[in-house]
């Protein structure tokens, strides 16, 4: 072996070494959430935020076996009313209506989605909702990080 490829070697072996050292001090280190639970989440149990489009009720926001994070959250929405603008968002998102008819886009096509309809929100597409209906609109949210994608931490972004 020559000295140069001794060389390389010993950076290469001493790179490895302080990368594995590293790596094993954060996850020693890690102070983050708890993984979720197993348990039955009762409806009464969700603290109710009132908001300026209706009102939401958060159920958990935390990282499981299998996801970094999975945060799931119920909206109603008034008569006309829309929760934000659209906007996008590596995380993926699915959305299941319990009550009224959401009008959903989806990079700029729009569809209607009765109680019962179940809406994908795919990596990085431009989305958004609004009630479309005379009354109330209510919807469950369940958005995930899949390991090691970009994506809202546990207690990020709505």
């Amino acid at each position: 072996m020559t000295r140069r490829e001794m060389t390389f070697l010993v950076a290469g072996l001493t790179a490895g070494a302080i990368a594995t050292a590293v790596s094993t001090a954060m996850a020693q280190g890690n102070s983050g959430p708890a993984p979720l639970a197993s348990g039955v989440y009762a409806w009464e149990s969700f603290p109710v935020e009132k908001t300026g489009s209706g009102e939401r009720r958060a159920i958990f926001d935390a990282p499981t076996a299998t996801v970094d994070r999975l945060e799931t959250h119920i909206t109603t929405l008034n008569a006309g009313a829309a929760p934000h603008a659209a906007h996008r968002h590596p995380d993926e998102e699915l959305v299941f209506v319990r009550e009224g008819v959401v009008e959903a886009t989806i990079n700029g096509v729009t569809k209607n989605a009765p109680a019962g309809s179940v809406i994908f929100y795919s990596s990085n597409d431009l989305h958004g909702m609004r009630n479309a209906g005379s009354g109330q609109a209510s919807y469950f949210v369940l958005r995930w990080t899949s390991p090691g994608k970009e994506g809202p931490k546990p207690g990020g972004s709505r």
